[in-house]
């Protein structure tokens, strides 16, 4: 036993007599019949016993009382009750007779000597290490709000000294809460006070401490926290937190998820489970951004194994080896294979028997794509028909096909190899038995290759972060969010929809750029400059996520759409994916671009924009075909 444990329980011993002889002389005026003295001392061993194998259940002894809060006072409160009830049972049982208002007083005055004790404790370690000595060099700290992650901020903070760091003031656009104090630290306004009270009261960084709030006003409050100098962190959302609780671990920087991305996911867990749990699921490109995430949300649950298919073989051992330490009991299986390869690809689809397959390998990078057709069409293409033919011919019950925004109305390479992959899917469907569904989701945060990972790199190197165009406008989704939503849509599938997912409100790159220069703790164009490159070959200033032909229905969830099936001639397609195959040999881009516009009608080779009226007209009334208040603008 410690030796400070060993302390307090001689304390408690000393406490609890002195409560019940206290009890004893406050009942009879200081003057304690012999009689009642006499039979408290010959029981005083038992009822000192009892009461201490009561606060060591409840785990008295175990708390580091410098950290005391109310949980530890409630604790003290029950074990004193429980304590003083057995003690109470104890002498009824015994036959000893005590005055029943002593079995009332007793524990009163054991809760108030227990917990004085403990908590002066506290107040003493309070008073000797709560502030630093020297408060020269600490940061004074701004909480913005006033709820319980705001008091266990303080509280984290005031127990870690090292971190060098004063809660001065807190912000809460509750009104009633103004001029009322958290543990001391005032609160002084609401959000729009932020670049007053930063002034005023000198703070170096701002901590908002709202693990409820949505992203917009997440929004609001870092657009305040930019008009000071200071320094911006954030308690995650309660969905990120262990047990919704705070700690000083958890507090981060403000990224770019935290402004752009929306709301948790509401998944319906009983459908997911419905096709997965117990399933044999392979996801081709699982080691990419997309495919490894689909496979950790796959692993949760429980299939009963998960394939991985990828043919770059560093990032499925990466996936491999993450999957493995997570999930002792995950049946993981990983396959170096290209779906190119239609031999290979039929023999791995006969042997592994996969009841789902989520098709997530593609070329995606735009540009390299343009100027590579060939090799868009060999893996996007032929491909996905390599899968489907297999799936088809093997069984497979679900084939889901990972598409993007870029196949609406493409204007490049990889674009019009996407669309053609939803119409391979699409009119595969109607003879087949296997379910084929594609979903289709706009640019994924952080994903490989993609336009933030890009901009920090190039603002570590000093700038200039380079943009395209001043009027591009992207949607932009988490890789979890987009990889949840995913699962939900397949679990919806009956066969040639195509799913669509809420993208949420379009974003200007040029501001997405300003925005990760400011977290960077830069000025844009003062300390980064930011540059205009002009449109790359293939790209838009807009994308879209419907046809016009497609039209849009609801879903059980408010997040996915349909769009209707508009393309059902397989065979038809398949003759003229024999032309496009043939003219992929020869490498001509010319010719291999009118086969593709031949298969693709709504796809044009896209002139460089410039920023005129008429062209973000007709492209913004191309989006706003997409229902806007419910959904997906």
């Amino acid at each position: 036993m410690k030796k400070k444990n060993f302390i307090l329980i001689i304390l408690d011993i000393v406490l609890i007599n002195l409560a019940y002889i206290l009890a004893l002389y406050l009942r009879f005026d200081g003057n304690i019949p012999q009689l009642f003295m006499e039979t408290y001392i010959n029981n005083v061993i038992a009822i000192s016993l009892i009461k201490i194998i009561v606060f060591y259940f409840f785990k008295l002894y175990k708390s580091i009382w410098k950290y005391a809060s109310i949980d530890e006072m409630i604790d003290i409160v029950l074990a004193s009750i429980v304590a003083n009830a057995l003690a109470m049972a104890y002498m009824t049982l015994t036959q000893v007779n005590m005055p029943r208002s002593i079995y009332l007083m007793a524990p009163i005055l054991d809760m108030a000597f227990i917990g004085g004790i403990r908590f002066s404790y506290r107040a003493l370690s309070r008073v000797k290490n709560g502030t630093p000595k020297n408060l020269v060099g600490c940061k004074r700290i701004l909480i913005v709000g006033a709820g319980s992650a705001g008091a266990m901020i303080i509280k984290e903070l005031r127990n870690h000294r090292t971190l060098r760091s004063i809660p001065v003031a807190i912000l809460d656009d509750d009104l009633k809460k103004k001029d009322q104090n958290i543990n001391g630290v005032p609160i002084l306004g609401n959000r729009k006070d932020i670049p007053r009270i930063c002034k005023e009261e000198n703070i170096d960084e701002i901590i908002i401490a709202i693990p409820s709030a949505n992203k917009k006003e997440i929004r609001e409050i870092v657009n305040e926290t930019r008009k000071t100098k200071c320094k911006t962190k954030i308690v995650p959302g309660m969905y990120e937190l262990i047990d919704g609780q705070v700690s000083i671990k958890e507090i981060r920087d403000v990224e770019i998820e935290d402004l752009l991305g929306r709301e948790e996911i509401n998944l319906d867990m009983d459908e997911i489970c419905g096709y997965i749990k117990n399933r044999r699921i392979l996801v081709t490109g699982g080691g990419g951004s997309i495919g490894s995430e689909l496979c950790r949300q796959i692993a949760r649950f429980n299939p009963e194994e998960l394939i991985i298919l990828d043919i770059y073989e560093n990032n499925a051992y990466d996936i491999q080896n993450e999957l493995l330490r997570k999930y002792d009991d995950l049946n993981l299986k990983v396959i170096i294979a290209s779906v190119r390869d239609k031999k290979r690809i039929d023999e791995i689809i006969e042997k592994e028997k996969p009841d789902v397959v989520f098709h997530a390998a593609a070329h995606k990078h735009v540009p390299l794509m343009e100027n590579n057709p060939e090799e868009a069409i060999k893996n996007n293409v032929f491909g996905t028909l390599n899968l489907v033919q297999a799936s088809d011919k093997y069984n497979v019950k679900k084939f889901v096909l990972i598409s993007t925004d870029k196949a609406v109305n493409p204007t490049n390479i990889m674009g019009a190899t996407k669309r053609i992959c939803e119409k391979i899917i699409q009119s595969k469907n109607e003879e087949s038995n296997t379910e084929f569904v594609a979903v289709r989701f706009g640019n994924v945060l952080g994903s490989n290759g993609s336009v933030i990972p890009l901009f920090k790199r190039q603002i570590a190197e000093g700038g200039p972060v380079t943009v395209t165009h001043e009027e591009v406008i992207r949607y932009f989704m988490t890789i979890p969010e987009a990889c949840q939503l995913v699962l939900q849509a397949g679990s919806m599938a009956e066969g040639g929809e195509i799913f669509i997912l809420d993208m949420g409100e379009p974003v200007k790159i040029i501001d997405l750029a300003k925005d990760l220069i400011r977290l960077s703790g830069f000025e844009p164009n003062v300390d980064i400059p930011i540059e205009i490159t002009g449109l790359r070959p293939g790209e838009k200033l807009f994308e879209e996520l419907l046809l016009d032909e497609e039209g849009i229905s609801d879903t059980s969830h408010n997040k996915i759409f349909i769009g209707k099936p508009i393309f059902t001639d397989y065979n038809y397609l398949l003759k003229e994916l024999e032309k496009l195959k043939d003219v992929t040999s020869t490498g001509d881009i010319r010719k291999i671009k009118q086969s593709i516009q031949n298969l693709v009608p709504t796809y044009k080779v896209y002139k460089q924009l410039d920023s005129s009226k008429k062209e973000n007209k007709d492209s913004r009334k191309s989006i706003n075909k997409i229902p806007t208040t419910s959904s997906l603008y």
